[in-house]
């Protein structure tokens, strides 16, 4: 099923050149997608966000990184219900590797300089459905607060 979904999106071994890109991946970044698309202002800082989170987090190069974010934002734009996303999430990456994904998210969420109240909620649920408790969710929003205000 999923090779057929990436077959459809473009993500095919050829389009990949040699650099594999599976499911949680693609399910990771449209979350961060839809994150970054719930205010209806996807900017460069969100997308600057989602790229080097990607890149870094599942070691792909550049151009393969991009791909998987132009794949993950039409899988957003045709996707009513996160289900699909998170279940994917929740199968296939840790307890640790969703709490880092989770951060990720707030990062996304802040890359604006604020959290509106539908980044907020969006959130809640993402961190419900991919079974990261209340305390870790507070935690890595905390931490992305602090380093939004670093920067």
């Amino acid at each position: 099923m999923i090779k057929k979904i990436q077959e459809m999106l473009g993500l095919t071994s050829e389009a990949a050149a040699g650099e594999e890109v599976d499911d949680v991946q693609l399910a990771a970044a449209a979350l961060l997608v839809e994150v970054a698309t719930v205010d209806r202002d996807f900017d460069d800082a969100e997308r600057a966000r989602i790229l080097a989170f990607v890149q870094d987090r599942f070691s792909l190069a550049e151009d393969i990184a991009r791909q998987l974010l132009a794949k993950a934002e039409a899988e957003v734009k045709g996707s009513i219900q996160l289900y699909a996303f998170t279940s994917a999430i929740r199968q296939g990456l840790s307890y640790e590797d969703r709490v880092e994904l989770m951060e990720c998210l707030w990062h996304v969420a802040y890359a604006d300089g604020e959290a509106d109240p539908f980044e907020d909620q969006l959130m809640r649920r993402i961190g419900e459905l991919i079974y990261v408790t209340d305390r870790d969710r507070g935690e890595t929003r905390k931490k992305a607060i602090a380093q939004k205000t670093e920067d």
